[in-house]
């Protein structure tokens, strides 16, 4: 959302950015933000449809009436559930609208309440994208879906860039590592995500034994999840190898690159879903390398030149980190191809490029 925002203002647009009441604020030349009252005294949203989020889509949507209706909007942004928001109010103002698609809905599916909610949200993404004047997708896999659907419609393929522009500062990446080690010799295996199924943290924690057991000096770094899923994760480890693994918690993204460069592998054990991690940029962006699971999500960016792809069984991810843990040449390698390809492809001027094309296109109408 930011990095759409600055893109914009540098293309010469003026840009205003109504959002949640929640979340880090940036400084943006060119960018008026708008956030929204926190009537209901959020602390944070999370990712994917909620009963908060539903609740603050009803303000979002009063606040983009009253502004759209002053301002007169050409183009109206709407971005993964927001888009129905947008939706509506291009429908009544008269604005040009642009649906950016993230995600794929299937691979959030667990239990039958939740399914059911994913149901209906894919139900309110099928409207915005049929209302779209262009629909922006951040992955192929996500840009197939729309045009499957709906063949006649203008679907860009804007991929995301790593989430900090920020580079890692050695220093830092010392103080991190000295931070997180029990001992100089450890070597540190992160892992930045959710803890939702389809990310793959419970393959993750079931090859952590069979790491340590072969090197005890393995360290795993888990950044992210709530104060109660790092306590559960935490308790259901095995005692034997609970003094090697660290929970820092949530890391806020300026400070996530030197997290990524302080670590020697990192991890991607994902299972399900057709867009990419956005952990593989940031992971790509570090110069570290990489072990993930060969499954679609993963296949879309990383080949065998970038990473280590296994079977997504623990036994099989274990094996990929012991190997690179005992090689510390292969690891070097990987790390510098993932750095070259965010060098010469996933970076902020491509991006700039990739979505200044599509409002052309939409502007042009």
């Amino acid at each position: 959302m930011a990095f759409n925002a600055q893109s914009l203002a540098e293309l010469g647009y003026e840009v205003d950015l109504l959002t949640l009441p929640v979340g880090e604020d940036l400084d943006m030349p060119g960018v008026r933000v708008i956030r929204a009252p926190n009537l209901f005294r959020a602390r944070n949203v999370p990712i994917g449809p909620s009963p908060i989020k539903a609740a603050f889509d009803v303000v979002l949507f009063f606040m983009a009436l009253g502004l759209a209706i002053r301002r007169r909007y050409r183009v109206i942004h709407g971005i993964e559930d927001a888009a129905a928001v947008g939706a509506v109010v291009a429908a009544l103002t008269g604005s040009r609208l642009i649906f950016e698609k993230h995600s794929d809905p299937a691979s959030y599916r667990k239990g039958w309440i939740r399914n059911a909610v994913m149901w209906m949200y894919t139900r309110v993404e099928r409207f915005a994208a049929w209302r779209a004047d262009a629909v922006i997708a951040t992955g192929k896999g996500l840009a197939e879906q729309v045009k499957a659907r709906l063949p006649a419609k203008s679907v860009h393929h804007i991929f995301d860039i790593p989430s900090s522009r920020t580079e890692a500062d050695p220093a830092e990446i010392e103080n991190i590592r000295c931070k997180l080690q029990a001992r100089p010799s450890e070597k540190l295996m992160a892992y930045v995500g959710s803890f939702a199924v389809y990310q793959g943290v419970d393959l993750m924690f079931e090859a952590i034994p069979s790491v340590v057991d072969a090197d005890p000096e393995a360290r795993f770094v888990v950044i992210g999840g709530t104060g109660d899923e790092i306590e559960e994760r935490r308790r259901a480890l095995p005692e034997k190898v609970r003094a090697n693994v660290s929970f820092p918690g949530k890391v806020p993204p300026e400070e996530l690159p030197n997290y990524l460069a302080a670590a020697d592998v990192l991890l991607s054990p994902r299972l399900a879903g057709i867009n990419t991690p956005l952990k593989l940029l940031d992971y790509l962006k570090a110069g570290r390398a990489i072990v993930a699971t060969s499954t679609e999500a993963n296949r879309l960016i990383l080949d065998e030149s970038t990473a280590m792809l296994v079977d997504p069984d623990s036994e099989a991810f274990a094996d990929g980190i012991r190997q690179l843990l005992s090689d510390d040449n292969a690891r070097a390698r990987l790390g510098e191809k993932g750095r070259r390809l965010i060098e010469n492809k996933y970076n902020f001027e491509e991006f700039k490029k990739r979505l200044g094309r599509c409002y052309a296109e939409v502007l042009s109408k």
